[in-house]
């Protein structure tokens, strides 16, 4: 098959969309141990996070892990819902968590699942810090 040069600079435009549209390949997470001191620290008013990972798992799915600390009185964001899912499982102090309206307080070791697209929340009632660990599970659509 031959090309005149009108054809072939027609197809140069074709060529570059599709590249430029063409999903990039994500970051597929290594093994890896993570420290707590080492972990960067954001802080925000009275509370502090610090990310672990985000990623894909081998069988690409996509996972975030990070760490929180409210201070009393305190919670991340208003209630929310999203795609994709999330396990909230709390190192120690308290944490009143709202699901779909009902609210259950936690006290350490305790976890908390939350589906996609059911709206949730918590809030630390005090009277000390609450540090609880966020999995991220999925990809919201975009």
């Amino acid at each position: 098959m031959t090309l005149s040069r009108r054809e072939l600079a027609m197809l140069f435009p074709a060529l570059a969309t599709a590249q430029s549209t063409a999903p990039r390949k994500a970051r597929t997470l290594p093994s890896k141990a993570f420290r707590y001191q080492d972990l960067p620290v954001r802080t925000h008013g009275e509370n502090r996070s610090r990310a672990v990972l985000n990623g894909l798992t081998d069988s690409g799915l996509p996972i975030e892990l990070h760490l929180t600390e409210l201070g009393p009185g305190q919670q991340p964001h208003p209630p929310h819902k999203h795609v994709h899912q999330e396990l909230l499982l709390l190192q120690s102090g308290l944490l009143d968590a709202t699901i779909d309206g009902q609210t259950t307080r936690l006290t350490a070791g305790s976890v908390a699942y939350l589906a996609s697209n059911v709206e949730h929340g918590w809030r630390n009632p005090g009277p000390g810090r609450a540090q609880y660990f966020v999995l991220a599970l999925g990809r919201d659509s975009g």
